[in-house]
């Protein structure tokens, strides 16, 4: 099942993440993309998202200088292009394996592409992580951990409900009940042409 493999990964890159616990350490994949073309696809994925995670914490500082909180939105605002990016090559991946499967005449589009559907288990992962650190902190209070504790069991039902709903679309689309259609992100606000903003900066130039 492809959610057992993603999800060890995922896990595997939040954890490698955590070792050093800073958004500028640099950044190694351990799998060859020779050897391990999807594995290498899903950890530089886990990777992005929890670096992601950790700008996310940091601009939200109250005391933060505003020239770093803006260098920061731009940190931001790439590695959502960097994300998105690499949910589309993750698709190109499902594409190209299954590009010979015929779908039945009955077979339906999803409403998202097992990519997408794979993001969220990534998102999961990290939802996980950090409220096991929650419920677990030493220096919080006894109903700061409960409480935690029931959104972490609520968080481990959601992973195994979404493991299984990413695992039958799989098998849906090999079995040529479900096919897939993928629609490349139209991101309007990095592009010079279409944000009105870049575009009349360029033009002033």
């Amino acid at each position: 099942m492809i959610t057992h493999t993603a999800k060890r990964i995922f896990e595997r890159a939040v954890d490698d993440y955590h070792v050093e616990n800073n958004v500028d350490q640099p950044f190694k994949n351990p799998f060859d993309t020779e050897v391990d073309f999807l594995e290498h696809l899903l950890y530089r994925k886990a990777w992005i998202d929890t670096v992601q995670w950790h700008y996310e914490d940091i601009i939200r500082d109250p005391q933060i200088d505003p020239v770093a909180a803006l260098k920061l939105k731009r940190q931001i605002d790439s590695s959502n292009q960097e994300r998105t990016d690499m949910v589309e090559y993750i698709d190109s991946y499902f594409l190209k394996e299954y590009k010979d499967i015929e779908p039945n005449d009955s077979a339906t589009v999803n409403t998202e592409s097992p990519a997408w559907a794979i993001d969220r288990l990534s998102i999961l992962t990290l939802k996980i992580y950090h409220m096991e650190e929650e419920a677990n902190r030493e220096d919080a209070s006894d109903e700061h951990r409960a409480a935690c504790q029931k959104k972490l069991d609520i968080l481990l039902e959601q992973r195994v409900d979404l493991c299984a709903a990413i695992d039958t679309l799989i098998i849906d689309i090999r079995n040529g009940d479900k096919y897939m259609k993928v629609y490349k992100q139209m991101k309007m606000y990095n592009d010079d042409e279409l944000n009105p903003v870049l575009r009349n900066q360029n033009k002033a130039i």
